[in-house]
């Protein structure tokens, strides 16, 4: 049988040194997806700018929308009773009916209240009326009365051949009939003034009459929802009969809800939040591609429209980001609101730099290196710094220059653009901004 021997403890020390080595590099390493034994192939260090991709996760929403509500009535409480509503889906037009809520109630107060406006109306054109015939007839008594007193001052004048009898009945008739003119004159502004504060008093209960009739029909009226714009229709969701859902006919809903909500197919947006770090790459001319999870197999082109000037976060959370919009050129039908889109932002370095394939640098103790090429038949390991990455290439910021091979696991081409992936890009050559071409 043979006998166990005892392993050298220089042994263990150089295995353990090696699982060190090898946990450190693995830590410090980038994940590639490189076979270990593909061999080595001299590849040229490009000078160009590096292209990358830039996800930011958001909703498609339409640039014009409205949310239409369950109306809200005055001098009435409780829910309302929807009887005719819109299908989902359905284009409308401006001032197409939406939705109809029952109005029974409201009708019928509109038209008792109509007809007590009527009522009072007529009375008041019966006291304008009467109050004409009353100042008509005051004017008489007051021109018989104005006629009595010329007749009396006529038969004072008598005086020297009647007796002294009649002479003072003339002088009694006189006074009696200058009181009744200064009476007359008197009672003639009281007259008017009582008069006019009658009328006031119907008038102004025919105006109130009037405005509960008009707030009766306007709330008859809010019961017949119609399309302020053009657009297409979508139901809302809300809280109605203890369930959580779209509304339907015979459904009681409360005064306020969200019922429907009205968007303009033709104009629809991508709204995002960008990472912080990702708001320098965002400008005026900026295009990206969007992505929607419901249909994988579809993308549309957008353009920047507008962001935040300002990153914010969450109370729970210390990432910011910027909201922005992005336009969607084109119109399709699967783009309803609401529906999680992912935009693609195509990021090119404003400055050309050295570029060499991800996969050729390797670490060491957390540093990077690359294999260079230093003449026919020799190699030599070259500490580099690195900076922008993406999937396939990596900047290199000092430690090579430009003429430099270097060896590689990979050759990529120059114009590899990989769409599938939200980190693939492509290189640039910095020779002339004609032949450039949007990814």
């Amino acid at each position: 049988m043979p006998l166990n021997r005892p392993v050298p403890r220089v042994t263990w020390a150089l295995a353990l040194c090696a699982l060190f080595l090898v946990g450190c590099e693995a830590r410090t390493a980038p994940a590639t997806s490189i076979q270990p034994n593909a061999p080595l192939k001299r590849v040229k260090v490009r000078f160009a700018r590096l292209h990358r991709l830039v996800r930011s996760n958001g909703s498609v929403q339409a640039v014009n929308s409205l949310i239409v509500r369950v109306p809200q009535i005055e001098g009435q409480g409780g829910d309302m009773t929807l009887t005719k509503l819109i299908p989902g889906g359905a284009e409308v037009k401006q001032g197409d009916m939406l939705a109809e809520f029952d109005r029974t109630k409201q009708v019928d107060s509109a038209r008792e209240a109509q007809a007590k406006y009527e009522a009072l109306r007529h009375q008041v054109d019966q006291r304008i009326a009467q109050h004409r015939a009353d100042a008509e007839k005051r004017a008489a008594d007051l021109q018989q009365a104005t006629a009595d007193l010329s007749k009396a001052e006529l038969e004072l004048r008598k005086g020297p051949i009647l007796s002294e009898i009649d002479r003072l009945k003339n002088q009694a008739k006189l006074e009696d009939a200058q009181a009744h003119v200064a009476s007359l004159k008197r009672s003639q502004s009281f007259h008017d003034v009582a008069e006019a504060a009658d009328l006031k008093i119907l008038e102004l209960q025919r105006d109130r009459q009037k405005i509960a009739w008009e707030r009766a029909q306007a709330n008859a009226d809010k019961l017949v929802l119609k399309a302020s714009l053009p657009g297409m229709v979508a139901k809302e969701n809300s809280w109605h009969n203890d369930n959580y859902g779209p509304a339907q006919e015979g459904d009681q809903l409360w005064p306020g809800a969200p019922l429907l909500r009205i968007f303009d197919p033709s104009q629809m947006e991508v709204q995002v939040a960008v990472n912080e770090p990702d708001g320098a790459a965002i400008g005026e001319s900026s295009m990206a591609t969007v992505r929607l999870d419901a249909y994988p197999d579809l993308t549309f082109k957008a353009h920047f429209d507008s962001a935040s000037p300002v990153a914010t976060a969450l109370l729970d959370s210390v990432v910011k980001s910027f909201a922005a919009r992005f336009r969607l050129d084109d119109r399709d039908p699967h783009l309803p609101p609401d529906l999680s889109a992912a935009v693609d932002l195509d990021v090119i370095a404003k400055q050309p730099a050295m570029l060499v394939p991800r996969a050729a640098v390797h670490y060491r103790q957390g540093k990077p290196y690359v294999t260079r090429i230093a003449g026919p038949d020799s190699q030599e390991e070259r500490a580099v710094q690195v900076g922008q990455f993406n999937d396939t290439w990596i900047e290199i910021a000092a430690g090579l220059e430009k003429e430099d091979q270097i060896l590689s696991p990979v050759d990529p081409r120059p114009d590899n653009l990989n769409t599938g992936k939200p980190n693939a890009a492509h290189i640039e050559a910095p020779q002339s901004s004609a032949g450039k071409k949007r990814s």
